[in-house]
């Protein structure tokens, strides 16, 4: 029985009770569904009274309980107070936001998918931190038609399909450029000589290597050397890769790492007197879990750091209106997490998870939701193509951010450029601020 079928039979009276339990077993999301400390989910798809309007789901497919569960919760905040603005609601249609912990794990986000696929009221999946699950699962997500939004997850092959079927669309840095834009920043700006690349083991970091390996030969800088380190690297080897580091006369780390083995990294270098004054400048990914708080504090005293954000920053002193709503909006929904604007923590994921929903919902309003799910999801991609009304965002107001992707617009599912990318640091509280 499908969920339509169901709900007609609701609606005609046979047993809630019955019908709850066939409901529940139908969308069977089992312990990767969960709520935000207490707030419910939005659009209830349980059987109810007589009248009770259709629903459709959002799907949440992220690390929600791992090393990035900071950047999780944060991509979900953001999503929860943008669907807030319209009563979680497009056209009378209730959306509900379901969470797939993924925990970091490729198979268990292929699984996710597999989900989405036999279930006839999801609509989207929203990606996280992790570029790894979208990369390995990136061919199974274009061929099933699976429209997927990544806040997050920056590696540059994501949005770029082997063919024209391409059902991927980010807002969020895209690592095609990110490295670069950090290699200028470094060595144009700041004027450093020397920069040792130090990356992770994974697509994302070889796809920086890439990127920034370009871009160094393009400015005529020699690398000092480079090294890639794998997942829960240990302290003994960080310290070996430190003092490898400090003997090639490197002035400056370039660090792609997650918060987990950024923490380690970051310690070795730092306890290391030949690498102590050496400055690092990283990807974010860092930033999307305990990074600050699990440092020592004779690392924080220490550390020369910065990292690449987009250019919004809800700490700045002069927000905006809709900012300022925005986060007053933020506290009502989440008031034991948020007293003021220091407490969003993973602020990119908040950010760009609410920017890139409110594109949805615009999107959303203009097609039929009466239609088979499979065609909305197909209506949805359209729109989002040839979006001509502009959306207020966070980061900047949005007109056509994206369009029709093919071999000559890799670009085309970019919602935004390296124009608002921006160096962001953490204060003496490890609150992340812009820098100007």
């Amino acid at each position: 029985m499908n969920l339509l079928s169901l709900r007609r039979l609701v609606a005609k009276g046979l047993s809630n009770v019955i019908a709850v339990l066939l409901l529940g077993a139908n969308l069977a999301v089992g312990s990767d569904v969960s709520t935000s400390k207490g707030l419910t989910s939005v659009g209830s798809t349980s059987a109810g009274s007589t009248g009770t309007p259709p629903s459709f789901q959002l799907i949440l497919d992220a690390d929600m309980s791992s090393g990035a569960k900071v950047a999780g919760r944060s991509i979900e905040q953001g999503i929860r107070v943008a669907l807030s603005e319209v009563n979680n609601q497009v056209q009378g249609v209730n959306l509900e936001l379901v969470i797939k912990d993924h925990r970091g794990s490729t198979p268990r986000s292929l699984s996710h998918l597999n989900q989405f696929l036999n279930n006839e009221s999801a609509l989207v999946v929203f990606g996280g931190l992790h570029s790894p699950p979208l990369l390995a699962n990136k061919d199974f997500i274009n061929a099933n038609q699976i429209l997927t939004l990544v806040p997050w997850a920056a590696a540059g092959p994501i949005t770029r399909s082997s063919t024209n079927e391409n059902w991927i669309y980010r807002l969020s840095i895209d690592d095609s450029r990110a490295g670069s834009f950090i290699v200028d920043r470094s060595i144009v700006k700041e004027k450093f000589k020397k920069p040792y690349l130090l990356l992770e083991q994974t697509g994302w970091g070889r796809s920086n290597l890439k990127t920034m390996s370009q871009q160094l030969e393009h400015l005529d800088i020699a690398m000092a050397g480079q090294h890639m380190f794998n997942w829960n690297i240990g302290i003994h080897e960080a310290k070996v890769i430190a003092r490898n580091i400090a003997n090639s006369g490197a002035d400056v780390v370039f660090l792609v790492a997650n918060a987990p083995e950024g923490k380690v990294l970051l310690e070795a270098l730092m306890d290391d007197e030949g690498t102590r004054s050496i400055a690092v400048r990283s990807h974010w990914g860092i930033t999307g879990g305990d990074f600050y708080q699990s440092l020592k504090a004779s690392t924080r005293d220490t550390m020369d750091l910065k990292f690449i954000q987009t250019d919004f920053s809800f700490v700045s002193s002069d927000l905006s209106d809709q900012a300022q709503q925005v986060f007053a909006r933020a506290q009502t929904l989440f008031p034991q997490d948020l007293s003021n604007v220091d407490d969003i923590q993973a602020p990119t994921g908040f950010v760009h998870g609410y920017d890139l929903t409110r594109l949805l919902l615009e999107t959303m309003g203009k097609v039929d939701m009466a239609r088979s799910v499979v065609q909305i999801r197909k209506d949805i991609k359209d729109q989002l193509e040839s979006l001509d009304t502009q959306v207020r965002g966070l980061i900047r107001d949005y007109k056509r951010p994206f369009s029709e992707y093919t071999a000559n617009n890799l670009n085309a599912h970019e919602a935004i450029d390296p124009e608002n990318y921006a160096m962001g640091y953490f204060d003496s509280h490890g609150v992340i601020h812009i820098e100007r």
